[in-house]
């Protein structure tokens, strides 16, 4: 049905007609739900299109397509490029290449809507359109942040979701947070640019900003009011000077710092101050 496996061809660019062909002949007549599933974006009706500097392969027996040197898979406005990238494809009552999985290894970036995940290892599942990176060097860039983490990256492309696990630490402008883990959440402005909507970070939570330094166990942050909230054991440091609670909220756009004590007659918070320790900072 499909000819003869291309097993070689190299120094060019090459263009997987193959992938372009099935989806064109076998995926556009199908309903919706079904060609959402062969998408890089679950919601996208968009084209796949793969491209390779040296070699493609196909395993029949696998059902796999493997594609080598500089390889960039393409569907609208999202992309995985990496050195190497295998597609795995079954048959089903609705299709039969149904691609359900693509992993990249060697130099893996995902673009999508002005955000790029680096790493060196990622899979694909387009069912759920949900990625896991790995390796040294994990890397979130967006227009306004970035977040880097030591374990993994589980990128959401649809939902507009990274979570990154493992010493994630998050950058923008001048504040940074630490954590064990952090959650973010993108949503599109006015220009089509997914920004950071909300951030949730759990486990030894810092945030440093040029004044203060806050620690507690969790903290969420929102962009559209810029304040931050830090609750378990917070402790608020500016210079020498020290607040302590239960609950902080910052507000990083007038810098004006609220603590809170615990529920009931028992919860208390603590300040410690120093006269003349802020102009001497």
């Amino acid at each position: 049905m499909m000819g003869s496996m291309i097993d070689v061809i190299r120094n060019k660019r090459l263009v997987i007609r193959m992938v372009l062909t099935l989806l064109t002949t076998y995926l556009l007549s199908l309903t919706p739900p079904a060609l959402a599933q062969q998408s890089l974006n679950p919601s996208s009706d968009e084209p796949l299109e793969i491209t390779a500097d040296q070699t493609l392969e196909w395993h029949r027996d696998k059902q796999q397509y493997i594609a080598h040197g500089n390889v960039i898979a393409k569907q609208g406005t999202v992309s995985i490029m990496a050195d190497r990238l295998s597609a795995d494809y079954r048959e089903t009552d609705a299709s039969s290449f149904d691609i359900y999985r693509l992993t990249a290894t060697g130099n893996v970036k995902i673009v999508s809507q002005g955000n790029t995940a680096y790493g060196e290892h990622a899979v694909y599942e387009v069912e759920r359109g949900m990625a896991v990176m790995t390796g040294n060097n994990l890397r979130l860039a967006s227009p306004d942040q970035s977040v880097t983490a030591r374990e993994r990256f589980e990128y959401w492309v649809t939902e507009g979701r990274l979570s990154a696990v493992g010493d994630a630490h998050v950058v923008r402008a001048q504040d940074t947070l630490d954590a064990d883990s952090v959650s973010v959440i993108f949503k599109n402005d006015a220009s089509g640019q997914r920004r950071i909507d909300t951030l949730t970070a759990d486990g030894n939570v810092k945030i440093t900003t040029p004044t203060e330094t806050l620690t507690g166990t969790k903290g969420r942050y929102t962009a559209a009011t810029n304040i931050a909230e830090i609750t378990g054991n917070v402790k608020i440091s500016r210079g020498p000077n020290v607040l302590e609670g239960q609950r902080a909220e910052v507000n990083l756009s007038t810098n004006v710092s609220k603590m809170h004590g615990g529920a009931g007659d028992t919860g208390r918070v603590r300040g410690v101050f120093y006269p003349g320790s802020e102009n001497s900072n």
